[in-house]
């Protein structure tokens, strides 16, 4: 029985949203599908978004099935579509009433919302919640309700459609605070570009008077990696993990550290995580406040401010803090999700993995500090597959107001019900109870009451459990291809020895590394400021993301989760006990036990669970890989044992 199934998208189902590349094999030789297609295939395999790959044999089908089954898939996932032609809409014309809905969750529609924020921050004795975009008046990507400086008038913010006006993100405890802009276009003639320069300057010197703090720009188009650079870097991380069969995998086993530094996706994951400590540390030890400039303030300033909030505020490292953060700062913010995530296969120019960059530097601090985040990477993993499943309308919108668009109006008319758009944040469409309890982290260390001295034992008794930069995961100085124990390539791929792969020349310079190595020689609180490690080798891959459907690189009763399975029936028994207890001292059975899996069976699991359940065991060929791919047509050396095959590895 497995025990996380997903009650939308069933094991072998596949959302067209998912699908990224369909092949065709003929005649042993791999070849794209797209469009109209002259001769049909004797095998299909459809490479998905989420990295699983799917084959389908077509050899014994019939001509006119095979083509009606191919043409039909190449077209309902591949080819252009309109908006109101997704599944989404299909849906949520008939979609139930009974479910979650906020789920503790804040939306960030109202007003009542950013004001409460405002105070939650202590923000609002020089920030002010605007209405300033009712009706979209002012322009139709910024949201309804926004929080701008007090001293910013509301002609100032007409007046250029929204662009040049510092938009508040989030207030520091010492009165710091992250903004953002959307910049002016940078080809204009001479006298617009200098009235707008002007007006630039008249904001600037507003809000660097008393009682501001000082300003500081940041241009993030200039100093991070461009979206084409990520777009691109991703592409290529991706297909190491788009695996078709054993021998792709094997194949690639000796190469491996070269291929994946090759991609460059590891190193803009570490110049990300870098750019949000250095905005940290103007905040934190600066006191100054911090404009992030980007073209439309919509892609790399979301992923820094979000990051930024996560390493200062313990409430963003809550499950309903972090869904409210990415609410406030993505969805509502307006990230194009629908063109980056390029869900209509309209532009293949827009598409950028620019959230998915995100939860791969929150997952670097969630697995370097698994105590202060109350969700697990199992979270992570499942939020970023929630990016494909068409019957949320979270992640499937450029902005509130083509959703409202959509939703209200002449649309409705051609309804016979006003639209249901379920949000992503009620967990329990997807999952049962059961399944759930996967999502939250039962180490987590939960905020301490508000005594003094409770505050100054916790603060003491969190020492440091992970290493300082380049202790214990130092990269080893001897370089060569993998050991032969199977697991090795585990250690290896979670970046063990990547170290050795980042250019000296990216060293920080000496007042961020003081700041850096500061922060990192103290005991952690788990509730205060985090910092990542980014040197070398702390960056590692997301391996429960990119492994899970990779049957040779599971480790079978090891991984991850066979800590978690300890720790929840470790749960469970003392939540039974519990109930023992108050049976027995008031002699009533308390209805509010919190159901955890039982996973007595842990050492059966592979590293590939909760996503996949054991799959057969795959062992390195003793062989080297070119005499193995001679002789594969003669026989399978994955599936035969005998002397040929290296039995003696560690699994």
């Amino acid at each position: 029985e497995p025990q996380f199934e997903n009650k939308v998208v069933g094991q072998n189902d596949i959302t067209l949203q998912c699908v990224d590349q369909i092949y065709g094999v003929y005649d042993e030789k791999k070849k794209l599908l797209t469009g109209q297609l002259r001769k049909y295939p004797e095998k299909l395999i459809i490479y998905c978004k989420d990295l699983r790959v799917f084959n389908f044999c077509l050899r014994y089908t019939k001509e006119e099935e095979v083509k009606r089954i191919v043409s039909g898939i190449v077209h309902h996932s591949q080819t252009p579509k309109l908006l109101k032609r997704l599944f989404l809409f299909s849906y949520a014309s008939a979609a139930p009433n009974n479910t979650d809905g906020r789920n503790q969750t804040v939306m960030f529609d109202t007003l009542e919302d950013w004001r409460d924020e405002l105070e939650r921050t202590k923000g609002n004795a020089k920030y002010k919640a605007v209405t300033t975009n009712e009706g979209y008046r002012v322009s139709e990507k910024l949201p309804l309700y926004f929080v701008v400086p007090i001293c910013v008038s509301e002609e100032s913010i007409l007046k250029y459609e929204g662009r040049g006006i510092p938009i508040w993100c989030w207030s520091c405890h010492n009165g710091a605070a992250l903004l953002k802009m959307s910049a002016f276009p940078k080809e204009q003639d001479e006298s617009t570009s200098q009235m707008q320069k002007a007006f630039l300057d008249g904001i600037y010197k507003t809000i660097s008077k008393p009682p501001y703090e000082l300003l500081k720009t940041d241009d993030l188009s200039s100093s991070l990696p461009s979206l084409q650079d990520i777009q691109t870097a991703y592409t290529r991380f991706k297909q190491l993990f788009l695996i078709d069969n054993s021998t792709d995998f094997w194949a690639t086993d000796v190469k491996w550290l070269s291929l994946l530094e090759s991609t460059n996706w590891l190193e803009i994951i570490r110049r990300v995580l870098k750019k949000a400590i250095e905005v940290v540390e103007c905040l934190e030890r600066q006191h100054t406040n911090v404009l992030l400039i980007e073209e439309s303030a919509t892609d790399l300033c979301c992923v820094i401010s979000s990051l930024v909030q996560v390493m200062m505020d313990s409430y963003s490292r809550t499950k309903s803090g972090f869904q409210s953060l990415i609410q406030k700062e993505w969805v509502i913010g307006g990230h194009g999700f629908l063109d980056r995530c390029n869900h209509l296969h309209k532009s293949d120019k827009e598409e950028a993995p620019v959230f998915l960059l995100l939860l791969n530097c929150v997952w670097q601090l969630v697995q370097q500090y698994p105590p202060a985040f109350e969700f697990t990477e199992t979270y992570l993993t499942v939020l970023s597959d929630s990016l494909y499943v068409p019957i949320f309308s979270t992640f499937f919108f450029n902005s509130q107001h083509q959703k409202d668009a959509n939703t209200s109006g002449e649309s409705l008319k051609m309804q016979s019900g006003p639209f249901r758009f379920l949000t992503v944040w009620d967990w329990s469409v997807q999952f049962d109870p059961k399944a759930q309890a996967f999502l939250t982290n039962p180490l987590y260390a939960e905020k301490p009451k508000p005594d003094k001295s409770q505050r100054k034992t916790a603060r003491f008794k969190h020492q440091r459990q992970l290493s300082l930069p380049l202790t214990q995961t130092k990269s080893s100085t001897k370089r060569g291809f993998f050991r032969e124990e199977a697991d090795y390539l585990i250690k290896n791929i979670l970046g063990r020895r990547i170290g050795r792969f980042i250019n000296s020349s990216y060293e920080p310079p000496n007042s961020f590394r003081e700041f850096y190595d500061s922060w990192h020689s103290k005991p952690v609180d788990y509730h205060g400021l985090l910092l990542p490690r980014i040197d070398g080798p702390e960056i590692k891959v997301w391996a429960q993301r990119y492994l899970r459907w990779i049957p040779e690189a599971q480790l079978h009763g090891g991984g991850t989760i066979a800590t978690a399975a300890k720790i929840l029936d470790l749960m469970e028994e003392v939540q039974s006990l519990q109930v023992k207890m108050d049976e027995e001292g008031s002699q009533a059975v308390s209805g509010d036990v919190r159901s955890v899996p039982t996973l007595r069976n842990s050492a059966r699991l592979s590293s590939l669970f909760p996503f996949a359940l054991l799959q057969r065991q795959s062992i390195k060929p003793a062989l080297p890989t070119s005499i193995w791919k001679d002789l594969e047509d003669e026989y399978d050396l994955v599936k035969t044992d005998d002397e040929f095959v290296d039995l003696s590895g560690d699994i």
